[in-house]
């Protein structure tokens, strides 16, 4: 085996996902599947005894599931990167959100057919996340450094008939970034927030359930014709691009299909550009972490129509930098923060009511 490979653990209960995975990591020399394990308890054991570059887990297995082996982890205190492998089942993908909670970095839709496996699309995801995954893991000596610094701020009223509206886009990294940030916004935050996370069908709902419960603001997944309301949050739908829509001076979400942007379906990008011929005179634009440059375009888009205040998550506290370094490289962005600082900076800026 040649030592300069990442080595990567699989864990799936079943064989021939297993195959199939290692298939996959296979046809990238950067990697090489080192051992497997057919639940949980093997899995656990092999942690204990080896040390890997990253985790494929699956999330539901017999006799330990993914979340006992994060929760093993956690307590056994081993240093390790995982992402989940996870269905798009109502149980899968509230479980996958948990997942996240607990320290998986990231997920991967398993497709629903073995086929769907083996399209180049998938494998090319597939390969994407897993080396975001070894990236993360390289990166975890220069970041266990970094110290958090809270800002404490004094929630500023609004005066005026001023219209605001926060636009919020995010991918890998996102789902654990949203929950740093969506619960401490206030519940009488003087605009709505729309958010833009990459994810796949299905697991939208979940995150915005989880995202509701713990919020003070009403947190639910994007519908299509859904009146856009201060004192909400609407997270836009797997497989949906989340377009905003002006009827009789009130504001309304349309759900599209279409090819995708950037590679992704919703596309931050369609938000912000619509949002261009909105009513709202002011829009707050947040960048959180994620891959690629989603959410530049359309930005710099919306500058030339409204006025704009954008907020980058910084580097350190960034699962993957590529989405927030996109919006910095442009000059647009206005405050550069770290995670737990970007809920007091959207209140700055929207004030409460």
């Amino acid at each position: 085996m040649d030592s300069r490979k990442k080595k990567i653990l699989v864990v799936d209960d079943s064989a021939l996902m297993r195959r199939i995975v290692c298939d996959i990591i296979a046809l990238d020399d950067r990697f090489c599947v080192q051992d497997m394990a057919a639940n949980g308890i093997e899995a656990v054991a092999l942690l204990k005894q080896n040390t890997y570059d990253a985790v494929i887990l699956d999330v539901v297995m017999p006799k330990l599931d993914g979340i006992g082996v994060l929760m093993q982890i956690k307590e056994l205190g081993i240093d390790t990167t995982v992402v989940m492998y996870s269905t798009a089942t109502t149980e899968g993908a509230a479980t996958t959100i948990k997942a996240l909670e607990l320290g998986a970095v990231d997920f991967i839709h398993k497709p629903s057919t073995i086929m769907g496996a083996k399209t180049e699309s998938f494998m090319e995801r597939f390969l994407s996340i897993l080396e975001c995954a070894v990236e993360q893991n390289e990166a975890k000596q220069e970041r266990s450094g970094y110290v958090k610094v809270s800002e404490k701020v004094k929630m500023p009223v609004t005066e005026g008939d001023s219209r605001k509206i926060v636009a919020i886009a995010s991918s890998t990294g996102g789902p654990k970034a949203l929950q740093e940030v969506i619960p401490y916004l206030p519940a009488d935050l003087d605009a709505p927030v729309l958010v833009v996370q990459h994810m796949p069908e299905g697991f939208t709902a979940s995150l915005a359930q989880r995202l509701d419960e713990l919020s003070p603001l009403t947190v639910q997944e994007a519908e299509d014709g859904m009146e856009i309301c201060k004192g909400n949050v609407y997270l836009a739908r797997g497989g949906k691009h989340m377009e905003v829509a002006v009827r009789k001076g009130k504001h309304y979400l349309v759900l599209k299909d279409g090819p995708t942007r950037e590679g992704v379906r919703p596309c931050a990008n369609f938000m912000y550009e619509t949002l261009g011929t909105s009513e709202y005179d002011s829009i707050v634009c947040v960048v959180l972490t994620g891959m690629g440059a989603d959410g530049t375009q359309g930005i710099l888009n919306l500058s030339k129509q409204k006025d704009i205040h954008v907020i980058a998550q910084n580097q350190e506290t960034c699962a993957v930098f590529g989405m927030p370094r996109s919006i910095v490289a442009t000059g647009m962005a206005d405050r550069i923060e770290p995670l737990d600082n970007i809920a007091s900076a959207i209140i700055l800026n929207a004030g409460v009511q």
